[in-house]
């Protein structure tokens, strides 16, 4: 548990540092900027479950997900959007699909999904996938 709070402090950095350039000047709490994993708040979904540990409404829609998917399944088909978004495996076996390709990785990989670009992610071990989805929302698309 400590190695997965350790990347997620890195996650957030990260998050921070790729999209500063629409930095918000709100002033925020200590208990705003901390946010431990609880299960009891995660979303469940048809494979798994999420987690925002930054969702779009918090600082200019940078955020910041953990999900969970059960072995051999996937969130959704592969598809594509405007902003791009990182994936960050903390656990189990992931195939990243990106614009017609595919590479399987573990732990500790990071995957990046250029703006407009098919992309996709999915379990493809016996053991849940756990990763970090970094990705910021143009909030002008409301």
């Amino acid at each position: 548990m400590k190695r997965i709070s350790a990347f997620l402090v890195v996650a957030l950095a990260l998050n921070t540092a790729f999209f500063a350039q629409n930095n918000s000047n709100k002033e925020l709490t200590m208990e705003q900027c901390v946010n431990t994993l609880n299960v009891e708040n995660s979303q469940s979904t048809k494979v798994g479950y999420q987690y925002w540990f930054a969702d779009k409404e918090f600082l200019d829609g940078r955020t910041l997900k953990l999900s969970v998917v059960e072995p051999h399944k996937a969130t959704h088909e592969p598809h594509k959007h405007e902003e791009d978004e990182f994936f960050f495996v903390l656990e189990g076996t992931a195939e990243f699909f990106l614009n017609g390709e595919t590479v399987v990785a573990g732990p500790y990989t990071s995957f990046y999904c250029p703006p407009n670009s098919l992309h996709g992610i999915r379990n493809v071990g016996d053991t849940e996938l756990k990763y970090l989805v970094i990705k910021k929302y143009n909030l002008s698309d409301k």
